[in-house]
């Protein structure tokens, strides 16, 4: 499926009203299972960085991470960079509007020769090393560029059936993906062999997870994918799947997983 098109439309619906765009945001931190484990980390992180720590949003897609954390430390520094200069410009716009765009930043650059050392408390990265081929290269620029004792949260598939993929000859529901997922030690080791001294990995997207990302996600962005008059039937959709994909989130971020389709790790330099 061609997500990015389907994205960019979803977008481009909100890119004009701040308040739209704010509503969207905050939509997506209650769909998107993998927001309730980064915005759970980062509120932990808040309380362990400085009150003026430097932040990397590497791969920052909307800027909705940028903007939950500009909220919740506003002493933080944040430089998010992503690879599409379209993106880049619409979020920089949207942050000067709201009148936060001395705090953030966006740039654009790209994560294999991007590099800036010792200076990041904390580098964020979420669902962006799935479209990387050369995914130690960037884990090596990242390393490189946080201070000793700096954080590097990643939220990526698995190769549990990340991606829809349940088997080495499936498909990527996602045609931008360049893996299906990872193994969980595999990414372990690719972070131990950039540098990082503590890797802690771990499972997201257990079985609640998984049912919530098919009633959520896949199944509406499949519709939207095809037609966008399914634009129309998309709040009547959600009127009935919300409750039940609101549930499935806190059960899943409740419980500890032995296998999932995603993973959250948090890597220390």
């Amino acid at each position: 499926m061609q997500y990015d098109k389907v994205k960019r439309t979803l977008g481009d619906l909100c890119n004009e009203n701040p308040f739209l765009r704010k509503c969207f945001y905050r939509l997506l931190n209650i769909l998107l299972l993998r927001a309730w484990y980064i915005n759970r980390e980062l509120r932990r992180l808040k309380k362990q960085l400085p009150a003026d720590a430097v932040v990397l949003d590497a791969g920052s897609g909307f800027g909705q991470y940028d903007y939950y954390m500009s909220r919740i430390a506003t002493g933080w520094s944040i430089k998010a960079i992503d690879i599409k200069a379209e993106q880049v410009s619409d979020c920089n716009r949207f942050f000067e509007r709201i009148g936060r765009n001395k705090q953030v930043h966006f740039e654009e650059a790209d994560l294999t020769t991007f590099i800036e050392p010792d200076k990041y408390h904390l580098s964020l990265s979420v669902d962006v090393m799935e479209h990387i081929e050369d995914d130690v290269l960037v884990f090596k620029n990242i390393y490189a560029s946080l201070r000793p004792g700096g954080v590097l949260l990643v939220s990526t598939p698995s190769d549990q059936g990340g991606s829809d993929a349940h088997d080495e000859h499936d498909e990527s529901f996602i045609d931008e993906h360049v893996r299906n997922g990872y193994g969980i030690e595999e990414i372990r080791q690719k972070m131990t062999n950039a540098g990082f001294s503590q890797v802690d990995a771990r499972y997201t997207y257990g079985l609640p997870g998984h049912i919530s990302w098919l009633l959520s996600m896949k199944y509406p962005l499949s519709m939207l994918n095809v037609s966008k008059l399914f634009f129309i039937l998309l709040p009547f959709y959600y009127l009935i799947t919300f409750p039940f994909s609101l549930i499935l989130n806190w059960l899943d971020v409740s419980t500890n997983h032995k296998t999932g389709t995603g993973l959250k790790v948090k890597a220390i330099k």
